[in-house]
């Protein structure tokens, strides 16, 4: 309601006038809310620039323009991408009256793909993107040859520098961008290597036909003069574009990988299944690649006989970490087409069920990538698909093409469907025994394990549940908590290594069947987080062998049965010391050498000091070294005493509590899960039926543990 003219005001109100209505131009929103436009100014949005200005080289090649791109990492936190394609346009826009190059680069939801012909299909949602990089960026170039000209552009936070200026020719056509981060966007401008292959090789799979080649010269001495040749107005070269122009930089320490793909997503269910070292159940590797209603389907899967099954899907090559409604249309046909096959070739009685998508899904490894006009993401970051067309696109696709290749490949159809069915009847036995573990929960009124030591408050948010190893431990626990809200559940022995079991199996374990029980979830189907009783799970065995193993194992389970607890943040590892180092009646607690040495070096500083230990040689003071002492020696000589702990249940539950479990002094490592795809295959490697990779891991990775505890 608007203030009448003679209504007294009130000194305390906050200004609300036109004069405090803000707008932002240019790219000023982009830096104000930087979030809302690359996710986070965390590592995964600096990774973000680099996705940005890739996939507008990718568009290119996507429409036929492109067949190779480079990606290099420059001194001075400085990325270059330079392509072949038809370069940015430069003429004057009728809109903005400036440059086309200008204007993409400046402008948001500017660029080629809102309508005509330029693009049939792009990576790009709302036409921010290198704009968005241009602004997150300190310093920025770009760089376009087209009609024998070259031309270029120098941008500062978003800013352009100068007028899109003619400074050369050139025999070629392409793209380049140079970008600097602005580190008072990112803190932190670390670039991971391995993320950044990971990313360009599964474009380079999506791709058919176009080179990616990826260099990284952080550690050389190489001049931005060799990338940027118009960071001065004259220019020595006339050949700027091609990707082997590149003059081989000063020094060492350059890498670089090159990707290149005829097979498409074939290669790729190829390379994911090789990269997980399981038996293939099949040989011939289904594949489909058809358009429908004008959105290319691109599709293929190969089963393994692992337990685990693995999907990846993309749309317009943006990786859809959440998948979407692609991802939706392609389980729906398939488990459709296995069904139909399976029944009409008497693979499943009239009597017995469907098989259900978790039994064709597992030990499935499958990629499935359309591209399509306009696709409808959810979030700049497009983590997922929401087209509903999509849905059906895929669907009548894989419908289609699995019908065909059940017909076409019996004895894979009868390896694949041998699988499933197993996996079906494993799925019914867990059934049973989940059900069996959730009425005698019921019929003992929802009892708790009786080895369970629960804390008072029943709020979850300000309860915590320690999974301690061994009843000598979970007794200095019990003894040591706050009842109010710590609880304590120990388990005997070494949990069922679930990797290698089928979750009727695992239900027959008294320790997983009580830690199910504890968490209060259910599991599997039944699986529900808003019913877990304790916001703070944590881990927390002996700092030995056997404490890692058992850790290993609890971690194993939570990441395949009880993966949102992880994804939600619940899920913590206990940090007990292992040292205990004491002098006369002054004691501190150690949690790695490192603190060891330190508290070790204090004490011998200040025992020095006491006594005024003095030697002279010379004229010359000279202090004692001790550094050839053996530790017992140097025990006796300064008066301190080191006191190794091997186990939780060493320490008497005061101990316990002050190291260990005070929130005021403790120390936790909360789990999460960067890279599901990552996590999935190491702990496949660690803890599956395969011993090869194992062992290779094993071999690979033994020079590097250090304090190795036999």
């Amino acid at each position: 309601m608007a203030k009448e003219k003679n209504q007294p005001k009130n000194n305390n109100e906050v200004s609300y006038e036109a004069k405090d209505i803000y707008v932002l131009e240019g790219l000023e929103p982009v830096r104000k809310r930087p979030g809302m436009y690359i996710g986070s100014t965390g590592v995964d949005g600096l990774h973000h620039l680099i996705w940005e200005v890739v996939d507008n080289s990718l568009d290119e090649a996507m429409a036929g323009f492109c067949t190779e791109i480079e990606v290099a990492l420059l001194p001075q936190n400085r990325v270059s991408v330079k392509d072949n394609g038809r370069g940015i346009p430069v003429d004057i826009h009728k809109q903005t009256k400036k440059s086309a190059l200008e204007t993409v680069m400046c402008t948001l939801h500017a660029g080629g793909k809102f309508g005509g012909e330029s693009y049939k299909v792009s990576g790009g949602l709302h036409g921010v993107g290198v704009s968005v990089v241009n602004a997150l960026s300190s310093w920025m170039r770009a760089e376009v040859c087209r009609d024998g000209m070259l031309w270029a552009q120098e941008y500062k936070k978003g800013k352009p520098q100068f007028s899109v200026k003619k400074i050369g020719k050139c025999d070629a056509r392409g793209t380049t961008v140079i970008f600097e981060p602005d580190p008072e966007v990112f803190k932190e401008i670390k670039y991971n290597w391995d993320a950044i292959l990971t990313h360009l090789r599964q474009q380079a799979y999506l791709t058919k036909g176009v080179k990616i080649n990826i260099r990284d010269l952080r550690e050389t001495n190489v001049k931005l003069e060799e990338f940027c040749t118009t960071c001065q107005v004259k220019t020595k070269s006339k050949k700027i574009n091609g990707v082997d122009d590149l003059k081989k930089p000063a020094g060492n320490g350059e890498r670089s990988y090159s990707f290149y793909f005829e097979g498409g997503v074939v290669s790729y269910v190829k390379f994911l299944v090789d990269d997980r070292e399981e038996p293939v159940k099949h040989q011939n590797i289904f594949y489909v690649n058809r358009e429908v209603e004008n959105i290319q389907v691109e599709t293929a899967f190969q089963y393994t006989e692992d337990i685990q099954g693995y999907e990846i899907s993309f749309a317009n090559n943006i990786h859809t970490g959440e998948g979407g409604m692609h991802i939706t249309g392609f389980r729906s046909a398939l488990t459709r087409g296995l069904n139909d096959y399976a029944r009409k070739n008497g693979y499943i009685k009239e009597s017995e069920e469907n098989l259900g998508g978790d039994d064709v899904r597992e030990g499935l490894i499958a990629v499935v990538s359309v591209k399509l006009k306009e696709p409808q993401f959810e979030g700049q970051t497009k983590a997922k698909l929401g087209n509903p067309e999509a849905r059906t696109a895929v669907d009548t696709a894989v419908a289609y093409a699995l019908e065909e290749y059940l017909e076409k490949n019996p004895n894979d159809a009868r390896e694949i469907l041998g699988g499933c069915i197993l996996a079906s009847k494993a799925r019914q036995a867990a059934k049973a025994a989940r059900e069996t573990v959730l009425r005698k929960g019921i019929m003992e009124g929802l009892a708790l394990p009786g080895k369970l030591a629960d804390c008072s408050s029943r709020n979850p948010e300000n309860s915590e549940l320690y999974i301690v190893e061994g009843d000598s431990a979970g007794g200095s626990a019990k003894q040591g908590r706050n009842r109010e809200f710590q609880a304590i559940l120990p388990l005997r022995g070494k949990i069922l290594n679930v990797e290698k079991a089928r979750l009727d199996r695992a239900l027959t374990s008294k320790e997983i069947k009580a830690l199910i029980i504890a968490l209060g979830t259910a599991i599997a189907d039944d699986f529900n987080i808003e019913k877990l009783r304790y916001h703070r799970v944590i881990i927390m065995t002996d700092a030995d062998v056997d404490g890692a193993h058992i850790r290993t194992l609890l971690l194993t389970l939570f990441f395949r049965y009880f993966k949102e607890i992880i994804e939600k943040g619940h899920l913590y590892i206990a940090q007990p010391p292992l040292y205990r180092v004491s002098r006369g009646k002054e004691a501190h607690y150690a949690y790695n050498e490192a603190d060891k040495d330190s508290i070790i070096n204090d004490f011998k500083k200040a025992k020095k000091e006491k006594i005024k230990i003095k030697i002279k040689s010379y004229g010359k003071e000279i202090k004692l070294d001790d550094e050839e002492l053996p530790e017992e020696e140097e025990e006796k000589k300064h008066g301190f005493g080191i006191q190794r702990y091997k186990g939780l249940g060493e320490m008497n539950p005061q101990q316990l509590w002050e190291t260990t479990m005070d929130p005021k002094n403790r120390v936790m490592k909360q789990v999460k899960i960067d890279d599901a795809n990552a996590a999935d295959k190491m702990f496949n490697i660690l803890m599956g039926d395969e011993v090869f990779p194992r062992k290779r891991f094993i071999q690979t990775h033994a020079k590097n543990v250090k304090n190795l505890d036999i």
